[in-house]
């Protein structure tokens, strides 16, 4: 089993996994400035591939809607191109139209006219440390399934290495686990994303899966880099299980 990703920028990314096309977090806006309530967001890159050279889509894997580096003006207006967009339930009651609800640990099933089928199952996730809920509201992660749920594909959307992402690796072990990474600051000195420490405690806790990690790039609340990352792993001897992406270029791994 083969899966293609190319990462756009910040945590969009295309996915290609049997026969199906998914695209991750929608951000296709320039730099710019995104105010959020007492802070204020900065993009510093725009996407490596514009959106209207996206082509199809099966389905958009959404986290969340309510932060700009994961949903921006134009990732808003790409939606309505794809299938199915599958989100946390307060994301797809705010986008309606056919924004569908995926509850943490339920599964559904896309389909391909040959009988192509792909199982997407809810994941937990929050969105910095304990208590930050009211703040950063509801997120999600997502794990993908060829032969069975959760068999090959575990994304984790914008959380922190917590109780509940480590659940996940009690029930599943993907072959490829895609961490939302950058180690984001934007309230104080605790990050909203994976550190590098988490980044290493979730690549012990999915042994034998390899590692991709977005989200650590183009935005200046990122701390951290993919190259902090490698370091740490390097120094760790996790090095083979790391694939480093560049942008906009097409990047297969064999599962």
């Amino acid at each position: 089993m083969q899966t293609t990703l190319t990462l756009i920028g910040g945590p969009t990314l295309v996915l290609e996994l049997a026969g199906f096309r998914l695209l991750t977090d929608p951000t296709f806006d320039p730099p710019g400035a995104y105010p959020l309530g007492s802070v204020t967001l900065v993009k510093q890159a725009g996407p490596a591939i514009a959106a209207e050279e996206i082509g199809p889509l099966d389905a958009v894997l959404l986290t969340h809607d309510q932060h700009a580096d994961n949903l921006d003006v134009a990732g808003r207006a790409l939606l309505p191109q794809a299938k199915r967009v599958l989100t946390t339930a307060v994301a797809a009651q705010r986008l309606g139209e056919h924004a569908e609800a995926l509850a943490p640990w339920e599964t559904i099933e896309l389909t391909r006219p040959d009988g192509g089928r792909l199982f997407v199952t809810g994941t937990p996730a929050r969105h910095g440390p304990a208590g930050i809920e009211p703040i950063c509201g509801d997120v999600t992660g997502f794990l993908l399934g060829v032969d069975e749920p959760g068999d090959a594909v575990y994304i984790s959307g914008d959380t922190v290495w917590y109780e509940g992402t480590a659940e996940i690796a009690q029930h599943y072990q993907p072959k490829l686990i895609v961490l939302f990474t950058g180690s984001a600051q934007t309230r104080g000195k605790f990050h909203l994303t994976m550190n590098t420490n988490d980044a290493i405690d979730a690549a012990a806790a999915f042994s034998g899966a390899k590692v991709v990690t977005v989200h650590n790039q183009g935005w200046e609340h990122f701390k951290e880099s993919q190259d902090d990352i490698a370091q740490a792993y390097g120094a760790l001897g996790l090095a083979s299980r790391l694939e480093l992406l560049e942008l906009g270029k097409p990047h297969s791994i064999t599962l």
